[in-house]
């Protein structure tokens, strides 16, 4: 076991003519046992050349047959299997010794104690070139960090220089790393970063560790839980992983991806360092290959490489990933709901129960949908219009209040009232009303019109009306209020005035004039 002495190697360097300390130095071996070896070759006559075709074993039963008799009444644990085991969450090896006693108990044979075990587990992968220090276990964590060093890419337009940051993440157990260019380190791009890192992965470590960034951490005291935000916390629960940030100033809690950050330096910004790039995409296409040559460059003191470890050793143990990939949102709150039973978000509406008429509502809003929520109740869904579409209502028919349960004369009560400023403001909101889909979509758009006779005067709205109508089908607030606060309406009424005074007072030529003259 560990602490049986190599005979057959101290034989084999001292038939070189390595003195007893060298050997014992070099080997890190007991000099008072090489010293032993020695004094026994001697005086059993035995050198190298006679024992150079046995084993190692042989050779020590040869040297040390009563301690070959005492340690051949151990049962012999399998190795191989404790080093598989090991690689397991959880597994150690003081585990593994109760359940070797266990199996020695039921089997009837002696089981070694455990620090002999733990010896000869030590020698075991000395023998097989295996590595003993376990410290990462293969699917149990991530190390997650933005790059110090940055990248960029020209807008060949303008000139302009865009800096661009890199995330690195890499799963120590087989050094397999994951990188990705990106234009911000704002919370939905550290966000989308993971999901695009656990595909990336294929699967799901079971801690994420990850520094005390503000995108990510609210609070890490000393004592005491650590506060995660909600976006951060909720996308931890849709992928079955624990964020666990480092210590404060404790780089070496995730010692892996703080070397994979110098890596990735070296690898892939130095690699690309003269080359420059016209786009964003561009750039990110070339550290894609980058990167997937670093990960598939051989290790110098391990055998295979990142990629190889990953796929044989490590890719079975990640979580599988969920159906559905967490989607990133972002929250909005405090937003009231208006007459018309909807709600606004970047210049669009979206209905919501028409019960909750006055009510501040909550919005979360992600890539692909709008959803309503009311004290953490969610009201409604809707598929978000996409950014360069402004105006459009999201409308359900069953948010829209029943019209027997609502005054039939509102949308009455808005005409008249355009009536009684004039005929042009009238048409401005008649034409309001026949471009939605339901009447009621028609109210805020309507009112925000009128309401502009407050500021101005009915007089002037009118007028601007007019002008609006002129040039645009379906003039709403924005025309409006933009010749009303340029004065265009008034320029508009001089210049009508001065061409019905000079029509009205101007000289009329007589009939000499055109050539018929009296006879």
């Amino acid at each position: 076991m560990a602490n049986k002495i190599q005979v057959k190697l101290i034989l084999e360097l001292r038939s070189k003519n390595m003195s007893r300390n060298s050997i014992a130095e070099i080997r890190g071996m007991s000099r008072n046992s090489v010293s032993d070896v020695i004094k026994r070759s001697k005086q059993l006559g035995i050198t190298y050349d006679d024992v150079k075709n046995k084993s190692p074993d042989d050779v020590y039963a040869l040297f040390y047959p009563e301690r070959h008799t005492i340690e051949s009444l151990f049962a012999p644990p399998d190795y191989d299997h404790v080093h598989k085991e090991l690689k397991r969450v959880g597994v150690t090896l003081k585990l593994l010794w109760h359940e070797y006693k266990n199996q020695c108990a039921k089997e009837g044979s002696i089981p070694m104690g455990y620090t002999k075990y733990c010896k000869g587990y030590g020698e075991h992968t000395q023998l097989s070139q295996l590595t003993s220090h376990l410290t990462h276990k293969p699917g149990n964590t991530v190390e997650v960090d933005w790059s110090g060093p940055t990248m960029s890419y020209v807008v060949q337009s303008t000139g302009e220089i865009i800096t661009v940051y890199l995330l690195v993440a890499t799963l120590p157990y087989s050094q397999y790393s994951y990188v990705e260019p990106c234009l911000n380190m704002k919370q939905q791009t550290w966000l989308r970063c993971h999901v695009h890192m656990y595909e990336y992965f294929r699967g799901v470590p079971i801690r994420t560790v990850c520094d005390n960034l503000k995108t990510g951490v609210v609070k890490h005291p000393r004592e005491g839980d650590i506060i995660l935000n909600d976006e951060y916390d909720a996308l931890a629960h849709h992928y079955m992983t624990a964020i666990m940030p480092t210590r404060i100033k404790k780089p070496k809690d995730k010692a892996s991806v703080e070397g994979t950050v110098g890596n990735i330096a070296t690898s892939i910004i130095a690699r690309l360092r003269h080359q420059r790039f016209g786009s964003f995409e561009a750039l990110k296409d070339h550290i894609s290959i980058a990167l997937e040559d670093y990960n598939k460059t051989p290790f110098q003191k391990r055998d295979g490489s990142r990629y190889e470890v990953f796929l044989q050793e490590e890719l079975s143990y990640l979580h599988r990933l969920p159906d559905i990939p967490y989607e990133i949102a972002e929250w909005v709150y405090g937003r009231a709901i208006g007459l018309n039973s909807h709600v606004i978000y970047a210049k669009n509406s979206y209905s919501c129960p028409y019960q909750y008429y006055g009510k501040k509502v909550d919005l979360r809003i992600t890539d692909t949908q709008l959803e309503i929520y009311y004290r953490n109740e969610r009201l409604q869904t809707h598929n978000k219009f996409p950014s360069y579409i402004t105006n459009r209502y999201s409308t359900h028919e069953e948010d829209m209040p029943d019209k027997l349960k609502i005054n039939d004369w509102y949308d009455e009560r808005i005409t008249r009232w355009a009536s009684k400023i004039g005929p042009s403001t009238t048409v401005v909101i008649n034409r309001i009303f026949s471009s939605v889909t339901i009447k009621e979509q028609g109210y805020n758009s309507s009112l925000s019109v009128l309401r502009l006779s407050n500021l101005y005067s009915e007089a002037r709205l009118e007028t601007a009306c007019e002008i609006a109508l002129s040039k645009i089908k379906v003039p709403r607030y924005n025309h409006l209020k933009s010749i009303l606060s340029t004065n265009q309406d008034l320029l508009y009424k001089s210049d009508k005035a001065s061409v019905n005074e000079t029509s009205v007072e101007g000289y009329i030529r007589g009939a000499e004039y055109y050539g018929r003259k009296k006879r």
